[in-house]
């Protein structure tokens, strides 16, 4: 009886023991500290320069292409952080890299260029600017898609980085990327070597203003995030004549009309409605006057897709129907179909989109990161993505948050990106960025 009692305490004290120890693991693990990540002291300390930036940004947009003074900014910026500083990638890229030991190479990035788009804001830092494009034509000039507030939270990220590099090791690629509205800044920095003249990342990481969200807050999408884009330009050929005498001619309006509606079933017809796929003719032009049957008609598409097999069947069925329909009324030719490629769908990689979630949510709290719908709209920012690196895009929220409020409860539509009305609450706005993209880096550099 008595070796029974003693093996029935050792029992009882193996479960007390055992109950001690796992409550002392998850105890741990609960109290595991978060990433490293600004204070609100820090993040106050480096506002005045990026405002400062913001405002003069604002009033001083550059077109794609033409962004020289804007990379200078940025350039000057960085270097004054101890950043080697390599301007002129491709194009008027900036690349600026700080080392800090070994570790891992991560890679962040701004755009830089603005729109032709005349500001109708009102504010007292409204752009003015008007410039010639590349066709020769003088236009407006607005920081209408919010690469102002990208390039100010850019730099005031950096120097915070510059400034606690105890917290993280490794490399920092900071790089200012011209032509994003364009599609053409991204494919051009790698074509000049950002890959191979500048330490390779293992993970590159970019931040976008979001006009669906309230200041404060930051968006998510797993996987796919913005939608391939592809430009197509159809010219369909007739024969011309008298609008009274219509049998003595072929008519490319009527053709390009059938074309326009028959285009339409591709998306409601071929192809599968759980893949999104977007087909839109945004120009007709043909003609000079009622009486006159035109001798040609041409069309303009913007054609949005995320899987690789949905693009390729969209742009092989556009042709498709073109040319039947330019059969079917006896044009006298094929119509001419150019296809220009645009930029690959952005793919947010889960892991890495996961692993920054996680990390965002200790640094902003919980409920100010939320998981957003996938957009058919596009960034070239995915030719990082394409090029064989783990990419993710987030989105901080631009509204004023009482705006915002009022506009769930009503209904209202706000303005949105490459809108003339277009004008971030940019404090709350440049300060969350500031401190996501800070606390996202030090996470994916950890000491």
């Amino acid at each position: 009886m008595i070796i029974r009692a003693d093996k029935m305490r050792i029992r009882s004290l193996a479960k007390v023991t055992l109950a001690i120890l796992l409550l002392a693991g998850l105890l741990s693990a609960q109290t595991k500290p978060a990433t490293w990540a600004p204070t609100t002291d820090q993040v106050n300390s480096v506002y005045p320069a990026s405002e400062a930036l913001y405002l003069d940004l604002h009033r001083n947009p550059e077109l794609s292409l033409h962004e020289q003074q804007t990379a200078a900014k940025l350039a000057e910026r960085a270097k004054a952080l101890g950043y080697e500083v390599t301007s002129g990638v491709g194009g008027t890229g900036v690349v600026a890299v700080l080392r800090n030991g070994a570790g891992p190479t991560v890679l962040y990035r701004t755009d830089m260029d603005a729109l032709p788009v005349e500001e109708k804001t009102g504010l007292p830092y409204a752009s003015r600017v008007t410039s010639k494009n590349d066709a020769g034509v003088t236009v407006a000039v607005m920081h209408a898609c919010g690469h102002d507030i990208h390039m100010a939270s850019w730099v005031g990220t950096a120097k915070l980085m510059a400034d606690n590099r105890q917290q993280w090791h490794g490399t920092l690629v900071m790089i200012g990327q011209p032509a994003e509205e364009i599609v053409q800044g991204a494919s051009a920095m790698l074509k000049d070597g950002l890959f191979t003249r500048f330490p390779k990342p293992v993970f590159a990481v970019a931040v976008h203003d979001d006009p669906g969200l309230p200041a404060g807050q930051v968006g998510y999408a797993l996987g796919y995030a913005m939608a391939a884009a592809d430009a197509v330009d159809i010219t369909i050929f007739g024969r011309g004549g008298h609008g009274a005498q219509p049998q003595n001619t072929v008519d490319p309006i009527v053709i390009g009309a059938r074309t326009v509606l028959a285009l339409q079933t591709i998306v409601s017809r071929e192809n599968n409605p759980l893949d999104p796929a977007v087909v839109t003719v945004g120009s007709f032009q043909g003609g000079t006057k009622g009486n006159i049957i035109p001798d040609e008609v041409k069309l303009q598409l913007t054609v949005r897709s995320y899987k690789a097999e949905v693009r390729k069947h969209l742009l092989a069925s556009i042709e498709r129907i073109a040319k039947a329909e330019a059969l079917a009324g006896g044009a006298p030719r094929e119509p001419l179909v150019k296809i220009t490629p645009g930029a690959n769908a952005t793919y947010n990689d889960p892991e890495l989109t996961k692993r920054l979630v996680a990390t965002l949510r200790d640094t902003l709290g919980p409920s100010n990161v939320v998981e957003m719908p996938p957009k058919m709209g596009s960034e070239d920012f995915s030719e990082f993505g394409a090029a064989g690196v783990p990419a993710t895009m987030f989105f901080v929220g631009a509204v004023e948050p009482a705006k915002f409020a009022d506009a769930q409860k009503s209904g209202a539509v706000l303005p949105g990106l490459h809108s003339s009305l277009w004008a971030p609450d940019y404090e709350p706005t440049l300060k969350t960025a500031i401190r996501a993209e800070t606390a996202m880096l030090v996470e994916l550099l950890q000491k």
